[in-house]
């Protein structure tokens, strides 16, 4: 890696690269060694991956959240500004990118890893030669959604096992947009699904009109919305209450996997939400009430579970090819998870597997909470 052309072309905070490169970790990609930044750093996003030809496929943003809705978008935004507002999917966010020395494009992952398996599927379900003959210096930011993936298990309406959808279009090194509709006419010409639209509004719109939006996705238990700027350059997101609720019950159910300080942000959203859309008391109790078994159900049944000699952790169901599934369980192991295979058989064709990813920390201290060990607090 030419770590002064990298550094110049990444355009950091950094006062040297040295200062910078010290941030990245060295991997071995099919063969080649890349270099991954595992955290954000001098204002470069985590995920960022410089391959071995310097080819640079730069991470996604941070997207900030609003906890109040009337305030936060009214602040966030410019008064002469139109705002976009599209459905946030509750799936597993990918890159895609033609780089390296792969005959066809990969997906690389948040954290800057190429999942065998979205790369499979993102090659399957899009038609990429096309757009990256047209376009060899962007990247697709897509969501792998559907209730047969790895990482994910959220049901969709019309979606059996997996499905995509493009919700970004990006340089994939300086990580400049599109704008939205600029990519969502570049989408549809090249037929690439994307998230719902909902509207184009003035700032004063968005509350009044995001409160119907995440009231009706509240209903349909889906997880929320991204708003932004017409060109793409600011988002913010907003969740809904059942995502909030889906979300901890998964945290309580692996309540010594997950960090205090994942349940407390989750809490904290569900207590600004209620603050502002609860208009009575008896709804106020109803959500108390709902959130109260999203915490303590999960919880209890992962007690009595390890208590029974019962494996814990996340389950997931994955179909394909023998070749695609044995890559993704390697790729899996190769980032230190345990993965216990629970099924492996043959339908319509694939070779479907049902796994789990042990959750080691939560059955080793309940395991020993059961024994008698004490709890310091």
């Amino acid at each position: 890696m030419d770590e002064r052309a990298c550094f110049e072309r990444l355009d950091s905070t950094a006062s040297d690269p040295a200062g910078l490169f010290e941030h990245f970790e060295q991997r071995t990609v099919g063969g080649e060694t890349v270099y991954v930044l595992p955290d954000s750093r001098h204002g470069v996003e985590r995920g960022t991956v410089i391959l071995g030809d310097d080819a640079i496929v730069r991470g996604y943003p941070s997207i900030p959240r609003v906890l109040a809705l009337d305030a936060g978008v009214t602040s966030f935004f410019e008064t002469d500004e139109t705002v976009v507002a599209e459905e946030k999917l509750d799936g597993f966010n990918v890159r895609v990118a033609a780089v390296g020395g792969s005959d066809e494009p990969l997906a690389f992952t948040r954290g800057g890893y190429v999942c065998p398996y979205t790369t499979a599927k993102a090659r399957e379900l899009l038609d990429l030669g096309p757009f990256f003959e047209n376009h060899p210096k962007k990247m697709l930011c897509a969501e792998l959604i559907g209730p047969e993936t790895p990482y994910s298990t959220h049901d969709y309406d019309g979606v059996d096992s997996y499905a995509i959808r493009v919700f970004d279009v990006r340089d994939r090194e300086s990580g400049d947009p599109f704008s939205v509709s600029g990519r969502r006419d570049l989408c549809e010409r090249y037929g690439f699904p994307q998230p719902r639209l909902f509207g184009r509004y003035e700032p004063t719109e968005v509350p009044e009109q995001i409160h119907a939006v995440i009231d009706d996705l509240d209903d349909a238990e889906r997880e929320g919305v991204v708003m932004k700027t017409a060109d793409s350059e600011s988002m913010v997101k907003y969740t809904t209450e059942s995502q909030h609720h889906d979300e901890l019950a998964y945290a309580f159910s692996l309540p010594f996997d997950l960090g205090r300080d994942f349940v407390f942000s989750r809490i904290t959203r569900e207590a600004f939400q209620a603050a502002e859309f609860d208009e009575s008391e008896e709804r106020l109790r109803e959500r108390a009430h709902d959130l109260g078994e999203s915490i303590l159900l999960p919880a209890v049944e992962t007690i009595r579970d390890v208590d029974a000699g019962e494996t814990v952790g996340e389950r997931h169901r994955v179909r394909g090819d023998a070749d695609e599934l044995d890559a993704l369980l390697e790729h899996l192991r190769d980032q230190s998870l345990t993965i216990e295979v629970e099924a492996d058989y043959r339908e319509k064709g694939h070779r479907v597997v049902e796994f789990c990813k042990v959750a080691e920390s939560t059955i080793d201290r309940v395991q020993y909470y059961l024994d008698g060990g004490t709890y310091d607090e």
